[in-house]
């Protein structure tokens, strides 16, 4: 028990470093005044463009990968699974970056590689191909969406329902983003931003 009380600790701060925000302000971007306001990866892309927003995805998908293995460590994979959980809500309520953060996506994505090494895999490899086929939004997509799906068919039923509670912090990030006034109409992209289309 307390090895998973430890492993959350470490996840949630671990998550609550604003790697998007520190990376776009190294580029004189605030990205909570620009795109859709979201302090995360996917608002980097879109408004730093894929080389300048390189390190976010890498940032933040280590953040849930370390913390899972910080966990698996400490407490098995019951210690990684509320490692990468607790980097998520670090990431979504980061209490470096007054509580306000991202939506958790590429830190679920960073701790599905020590939770489901396999069907993480296998995701990311769809990943690539479709992003290579059509695009990357199309790829990220098909690979999150899948990935219970495959970990369903590779690991058995009770780790994809534990991958579904995980997914539920994503959807209530995207829930609360809605909520947040002024966020549904804002489309404003940075100054030397670059596009990515």
């Amino acid at each position: 028990m307390l090895g998973i009380v430890i492993a959350v600790a470490i996840g949630y701060l671990l998550g609550s470093v604003p790697v998007a925000q520190l990376v776009a302000r190294r580029h004189g971007v605030d990205l909570l005044r620009v795109g859709d306001g979201n302090p995360g990866a996917w608002n980097a892309l879109e408004q730093l463009g894929p080389r300048r927003a390189l390190p976010v995805f890498v940032g933040d998908g280590a953040k849930g990968l370390l913390a899972g293995l910080a966990g698996l460590a400490l407490a098995g994979w019951w210690g990684a699974w509320a490692g990468v959980a607790a980097a998520m809500v670090g990431h979504a309520l980061p209490v470096f970056a007054r509580f306000r953060g991202g939506k958790s996506v590429m830190t679920f994505a960073g701790g599905a590689f020590v939770l489901a090494p396999l069907a993480a895999a296998v995701c990311a490899a769809v990943c690539v191909a479709l992003t290579l086929l059509w695009s990357f939004a199309w790829g990220a997509r098909v690979a999150v969406f899948g990935f219970p799906v495959v970990q369903l068919v590779i690991d058995g039923w009770e780790r994809a329902v534990t991958t579904l509670w995980l997914m539920a912090i994503i959807g209530a990030m995207f829930g609360l983003a809605r909520l947040r006034p002024g966020s549904a109409g804002r489309a404003t992209r940075a100054r030397g931003g670059a596009p990515t289309g």
